[in-house]
């Protein structure tokens, strides 16, 4: 395991860490596969498949799973759906607010998502002016997560931050890979996905309450 005495960066993904988006992603994306599709899966089996894929890989999986094409119409019914279902209900990820206050390390988002995205949703949520001018994106970058490019840009942006100084917060298997790829540090949330996917992923640590952050951090460099 990487060692450290401290951290200069943390590094949060947005979806699912920063904002409660994960949930009503999957209810939307799950309505619509069953409807274009005629797939029926559950919330916890849809995030497992599908949590941190890219459209094409999406689409890929959902062939794989059907055997035929899937109908034209879907990615952009699912994204005008999502977006509407986001501006609508998304809230902040439950003890976000109270984790940001209470840590003092700086602090960015490096997220799959685009800035539009991430500025309506943690718009919504409240959380918008903690992060203004640090928001990175994946169109910032030439490759995705699993891929370290974010991850790295975000370190750069942010002060050249030595990868090894940064902490980073994902709640997916790809985004995990992703952060332990850099050179990073990486925490698993895991407060809808499974301990062992994160571990397995790569994860140094997992913890499940967002509001506990601060005390895992610094458990986490005392031990």
């Amino acid at each position: 395991m990487n060692t450290v005495e401290s951290f200069d960066l943390i590094i949060f993904d947005c979806d699912g860490v920063l904002v409660d988006s994960e949930r009503i992603t999957a209810e939307v994306f799950g309505n619509v596969l069953f409807e274009e599709c005629g797939l029926s899966m559950t919330i916890p089996d849809l995030l497992r498949t599908f949590l941190g894929k890219s459209s094409k890989e999406s689409l890929e999986i959902i062939e794989g799973l059907t055997g035929r094409k899937p109908p034209s119409t879907l990615e952009a019914r699912y994204q005008g759906e999502i977006i509407s279902a986001l501006k609508q209900s998304v809230t902040a990820v439950c003890g976000i607010k109270q984790a940001l206050a209470e840590i003092t390390i700086p602090y960015c988002v490096a997220s799959d998502g685009s800035h539009e995205k991430m500025r309506t949703t943690l718009n919504k949520a409240g959380l918008l002016k903690l992060f203004e001018g640090k928001l990175y994106s994946a169109s910032d970058v030439q490759r995705r997560k699993p891929f370290p490019d974010i991850y790295l840009h975000a370190a750069h942006e942010m002060g050249r931050v030595a990868p090894h100084r940064c902490l980073v917060i994902e709640d997916s298997p790809v985004g995990v890979k992703g952060g332990v790829a850099a050179g990073m540090i990486v925490f698993g949330y895991a407060e809808f996905i499974k301990d062992d996917w994160l571990a397995e992923a790569g994860a140094h640590h997992v913890f499940k309450e967002m509001s506990a952050l601060p005390g895992e951090i610094t458990a986490y460099l005392r031990n």
